[in-house]
């Protein structure tokens, strides 16, 4: 129940910024939450939420509803570097960051009926 999207032309700054805010909630709740930002590093977010519940049903026959996201993290991935011409015959340096966005999902356990019984029935039984 885990999905990594590897080499993504976002700095890991900016990409760790739409990460924190769906840590620990529920795939339809980080993927609603997901959809109302703006920024390129939510969509790219949520494709890897949506291939990780992909994972998760096709792999492991799990239901969707009962998915969140337990873990998830961004990795610094290889910078390209480039070469900005100045003035004289200088030259800077450009940094093109990558990242590598891990999701993975924990299973929330549904309630049974023995643990929404009283305890005064649990111990008449």
């Amino acid at each position: 129940m885990k999905a990594v999207a590897r080499y993504v032309r976002i700095p890991p700054r900016k990409a760790r910024l739409a990460v924190d805010l769906v840590r620990g909630k529920s795939t339809d709740e980080a993927l609603t939450l997901l959809a109302q930002l703006p920024n390129k590093s939510a969509r790219v977010v949520s494709k890897v939420i949506e291939s990780a519940v992909a994972n998760a049903v096709h792999n492991f026959n799990l239901d969707p509803r009962w998915l969140y996201v337990e873990r998830a993290f961004v990795d610094e991935g290889p910078r390209w570097k480039r070469i900005l011409p100045k003035d004289r015959g200088r030259a800077f340096r450009i940094l093109k960051r990558t990242s590598h966005i891990t999701v993975i999902l924990g299973l929330k356990q549904p309630r049974t009926q023995a643990s929404r019984r009283p305890a005064s029935q649990e111990e008449a039984n």
